[in-house]
């Protein structure tokens, strides 16, 4: 029914239908009044659109999106209905100098802006003819399909360059610029200290750097001092992070004024080579990787190579540097996403020699103790523990070539039994040395192939024996899939895989929980911001209750279901608190997920369109809106949708192969994160079909939408109980449970 909402509005009322029981006695009264209310009381649920700050396309934007482009993607959000825009991170990742840099999720420092996204013709207003041609003929050779990295970010360098010569003096005594930087040089100053070393040494590895391997104050108070050689270097850092700072605060302001909450994304990690693992190295185990182990994104599991994190020694003062952090982010966005939020349970953790995210374990973790393992029998443990390689092994996965195999890689230290040699008995040292005999012309087969393989003998172990305590052992992840594990006899297996199970499944849990209340409230406190977590991957089963009891916002994609036995989410079944999204960027798009597996299309035609005809090749229009209504209609707080996969409503914006719209391959570890919309700003702007057909969506979905321009101004000058107060309410709501 439709029911009557304040100021005379109409709309779809939420929930099950009202009822009344009425007696069929002709006896009884004719006219039956029952009052509940004009209209429900029901949960605010808004709408998002998703997109990374270097995907935006615009008119004025030099070779990538850019913070001010903001503005206008908050302009398009409006008019579709969407509260949100979320974004990755925004960090400067800028450690290696080239397109490695384009992974977001790798901060060079968690405080600095990242270059890339500044506006250089917003820098000032008197630039010089010559500056305003160089930045045209830029703008044209970089208005590529794709981003550039490496050349956007040397234009946009250079050009700014040229403008600070000319105007150093006026901005660096301005009171503006004193005032951010009196606010700021906490971090300002150690950050620009690394990004001027990192360029003289050519690497960010601080182990090249002499007498600044070591961070120190006093090291830093000379690198920075006005009367170095290099200060104008150092102030070139301050000036393009002051400028990035008043481009992002302008967008964050007008996202506020449109009532747009602007999401930001919190990553895990930071990179082994940043500005924080140099100035603060006791927060970080450094000899250690981050990853995840298999899941749906990769069966081989990922290895991101940050350092995890010595939570022990960040406790000591309350962990000042997450709030620090949050703090900084609070400036710019109202809502983020905690990446992995898994990593505040327990975190995988892989020793520094490792390439994959295979063997790796969880920290903190219950081990298995020696004692445990000799009460149940298990004895053996450098057969467990080490790389179990016999030689009809050899024959099986090199065939013909398993001599030449043996001979370079292995000695054979028992009849028909090996071991890696010293040189190749880690998987970064057999990349090492495949990639010297790649070079000296020495492989029989693809070196591919043979990495591939040889990591796969190395990871053919039962057990990992902790480095630091040679009595504790961990059950390899999936040792069931290892020929070391089915050679056993059979009561050995039994009990390693009980173990296996209490492992993994059982024996952390108060652990973990207890780890998350330690970390996870710090986190909520330190800002206003509403606190989404990204729950994907194996999720342990305390980590659902302690966000609920947190007011933590999980995340639910539906190829992806959290239910066992699932293939496909049930958007309707969604609870309130989360996010429920068709796709996100560490998949394949909406398109692309339909469009590349033939069968699992057919299932998801059956099991949840519920039609038994041959569904359509491509990732039609009508397929797209079907998709779409689902999550819009779910009880989900928020539906966010990438914004391919709302281009994906209209024919015209599917020319593009929908391969070519994926953002990140989860696989590839140095995977180039380039993709770029096909359509500006402008025109999307332009577009009152789609802007309309998204706009229904949202509205027949149940969802509150901002008021376009002409309410919000009316608004500001009524003062009345109007929408401007509505929305009001409506974000103090959304706001509640992050406390």
């Amino acid at each position: 029914y439709c029911k009557y909402g304040g100021a005379g509005n109409v709309s779809i009322e939420n929930g099950l239908n009202r009822e009344v029981s009425i007696s069929s006695s002709r006896s009884e009264a004719k006219y039956i009044c029952l009052s509940d209310s004009m209209m429900r009381e029901t949960p605010w649920r808004g709408a998002g659109v998703a997109i990374p700050m270097f995907s935006v396309r615009s008119e004025c934007d030099l070779g990538v999106g850019e913070f001010l482009d903001l503005k206008l993607l908050v302009d398009w959000a409006v008019a579709s209905g969407f509260h949100l825009v979320q974004l990755l991170p925004i960090n400067d990742t800028s450690v290696h100098r080239m397109w490695w840099d384009s992974y977001p999720y790798s901060s060079l420092s968690v405080f600095a802006l990242h270059p890339l996204y500044l506006r250089v013709q917003a820098l000032s207003k008197n630039i010089p003819k010559e500056i305003k041609e160089e930045i045209e003929k830029a703008k044209q050779q970089l208005d590529l399909k794709d981003v550039d990295y490496e050349a956007t970010m040397a234009a946009k360098l250079s050009i700014a360059k040229k403008i600070f010569d000319l105007e150093k003096d006026v901005i660096l005594n301005s009171s503006s610029f004193k005032e951010f930087f009196a606010e700021n040089e906490g971090w300002l100053k150690p950050y620009a200290a690394f990004c001027f070393l990192r360029d003289f040494f050519e690497t960010s590895d601080r182990t090249q750097w002499g007498c600044f391997a070591h961070y120190s104050e006093d090291k830093l108070e000379k690198l920075v001092s006005k009367e170095s050689l290099h200060y104008e270097i150092i102030c070139f850092q301050y000036y393009i992070q002051y400028h990035l700072h008043l481009q992002l605060s302008e967008a964050a302001e007008y996202a506020r004024k449109r009532r747009v909450v602007l999401k930001g994304d919190l990553p895990i990690g930071v990179d082994r080579n940043s500005v924080d693992t140099w100035v603060y190295p006791n927060l970080f185990r450094m000899n250690t990787s981050t990853g995840a182990p298999p899941d749906y994104f990769d069966k081989n599991g990922q290895n991101w190579g940050f350092p995890t994190y010595n939570w022990e020694e960040m406790s000591k003062d309350n962990y000042g540097w997450w709030r620090a952090r949050l703090t900084q982010m609070a400036k710019y966005f109202t809502a983020y996403r905690i990446d992995h939020i898994l990593g505040f349970f327990r975190i995988w953790e892989l020793p520094d020699h490792a390439a994959t995210g295979l063997v790796g374990k969880f920290r903190p973790s219950i081990p298995l103790s020696q004692e445990e393992l000799e009460r149940e029998g298990i004895w053996d443990f450098n057969r467990l523990s080490r790389p179990y390689i016999r030689q009809g092994l050899l024959q099986q996965k090199f065939g013909a070539a398993w001599a030449f195999v043996a001979t370079t890689f292995l000695n054979e230290y028992e009849k028909n039994c090996y071991e890696f040699k010293e040189d190749c008995n880690t998987e970064k040292k057999v990349v090492s040395k495949l990639k010297s005999c790649a070079e000296s012309s020495l492989l029989l087969e693809s070196e591919d192939k043979l990495r591939r393989t040889l990591f796969d003998l190395l990871q053919n172990i039962v057990l990992i024996q902790d480095p630091e305590d040679p009595r504790k052992f961990y059950p390899r992840f999936n040792l069931e899939d290892t020929s070391s594990f089915k050679d056993l006899d059979d009561k050995s297996k039994n009990v390693l895989k009980r173990l296996y199970y209490d492992y993994y499944f059982h024996r952390q849990e108060n652990l973990w929980r207890e780890n998350a209340l330690k970390t996870l409230p710090v986190l909520l406190n330190s800002s206003d911001m509403l606190a989404c977590g990204e729950d994907l991957g194996l999720i342990p089963s305390c980590v659902h209750p302690v966000m609920q009891e947190l007011g933590l916002v999980g995340l639910r994609i539906q190829r992806m279901p959290n239910e066992p036995g699932l293939e496909f989410g049930i958007p309707s079944q969604y609870s309130y608190m989360t996010v429920c999204a068709p796709s996100c960027h560490d998949c394949s798009t909406l398109r692309a997920w339909w469009e590349e597996d033939e069968d699992r299309r057919l299932r998801y035609f059956k099991n949840v369109v519920e039609s038994d005809e041959l569904p359509p090749d491509r990732c039609t229009p009508e397929v797209a809106h079907f998709v779409i209504r689902q999550h819009v209609e779910a009880p989900s707080m928020l539906a966010i949708f990438p914004l391919q996969d709302l281009l994906a409503l209209k024919e015209e914006y599917t020319t593009r192969p929908a391969t070519e719209e994926t953002i990140n391959d989860p696989t590839n570890p140095k995977h180039y994160w380039r993709y770029r919309v096909h359509a500006t700003l402008e025109s999307l702007n332009k577009d009152t079909e789609l802007k309309t057909i998204i706009k229904d969506l949202v509205r027949w979905g149940g969802r509150s939408f901002p008021p376009d321009e002409t309410e919000v101004s009316s608004s500001s000058a009524s003062g009345s109980n109007s929408d401007k107060e509505r929305l009001a309410s409506a974000m103090e709501k959304i706001s509640l449970p992050s406390k």
